[in-house]
């Protein structure tokens, strides 16, 4: 049996507190609880952690440098890249160098719109003030150029090659080629034989080993830009198979030599760094100079 000042809550006895004992109002308990838990947890008082923190633009603390091209091209100044600036450890030159840019040709042309289906990859190799100095580092031809040159009643015949330069640059040479019909041909097709597409490989490759092993890679690269190579192919073959369509369609650098500077500077020809002109002092000002200097002869 339970008292009348006895009740049962959720399964608690609850009883009066004993005699002597004083009760806390409400409100005093409620202050009690926020300090106990103030004075346990240090970061109540504080607000929430990893607040607002200062947002810091990234690119202020980067650079821009200039991108040029070998004296090959028409077109020097390539463009700019971004780099982070020399912190500690980190030196800019450092991120710079080894990055490879690929370039429309058209642009390096100056602008020539026949070219627009080349693009040229140039790696940077050294880094002069604020300019980054470039050299070649491969070829290709856009997507849009090799799914026009691909047709129906035609034979492609492709051939590639590993070829050195005198240099010591290891290239790797991809030729693509398309068969075309003899004058006054009536039927519609103009497939080659099996033998005939061997031969015409072979060909390709013995033109390509012989126009780079016996070169240097800037001179290399002059051929590329007029198409020098795939016009000698075409004109070889004409006795085997009438071809059309005959290009380099892509280089890549296996090996390249180690750094040489003077080679860079021979590749970029005629680079100097800006270090802007020269001005001419006034006559006031050169007079005023000798006179100082002339008071400190005195002095001593």
């Amino acid at each position: 049996m339970l008292a009348k000042n006895q009740k049962i809550s959720k399964g608690f006895r609850t009883c009066k507190p004993a005699a002597g004992i004083q009760t806390l109002s409400q409100r005093q308990q409620e202050h009690l609880r926020n300090t106990m838990a103030v004075g346990k947890n240090k970061r109540i008082s504080k607000g929430k952690k990893g607040g607002k923190k200062k947002t810091v633009d990234p690119f202020s603390k980067k650079d821009w440098y200039d991108i040029k091209a070998p004296t090959v091209f028409n077109t020097r100044n390539v463009g700019k890249t971004l780099v982070s600036r020399t912190q500690g450890t980190k030196i800019a030159s450092e991120g710079l160098k080894h990055r490879v840019f690929e370039i429309n040709l058209a642009e390096l042309q100056g602008g020539d719109e026949d070219q627009a289906f080349r693009k040229i990859r140039l790696r940077a190799e050294d880094v002069q003030g604020k300019n980054v100095l470039t050299n070649f580092w491969g070829m290709d031809f856009t997507t849009d150029k090799l799914r026009s040159l691909v047709r129906k009643w035609q034979t492609l015949i492709e051939a590639h090659v590993d070829v050195k330069t005198t240099d010591s640059y290891t290239l790797r040479m991809f030729c693509i080629g398309f068969t075309k019909r003899r004058p006054n041909q009536v039927k519609r097709t103009c497939y080659a034989q099996s033998s005939q597409v061997k031969q015409i490989r072979r060909k390709m490759r013995e033109i390509m080993v012989n126009q780079a092993s016996s070169c240097d890679l800037k001179e290399l690269v002059s051929k590329f830009i007029p198409e020098s190579i795939g016009k000698e192919i075409e004109k070889a073959t004409s006795s085997i198979f009438p071809l059309q369509n005959v290009f380099i369609r892509k280089v890549k650098i296996l090996k390249a030599p180690k750094f040489d500077l003077g080679k860079l500077m021979e590749v970029h020809g005629d680079y100097k760094e800006d270090l802007g002109t020269k001005i001419e002092r006034p006559a006031e000002d050169v007079a005023m100079e000798t006179e100082t200097e002339i008071f400190h002869l005195v002095v001593i």
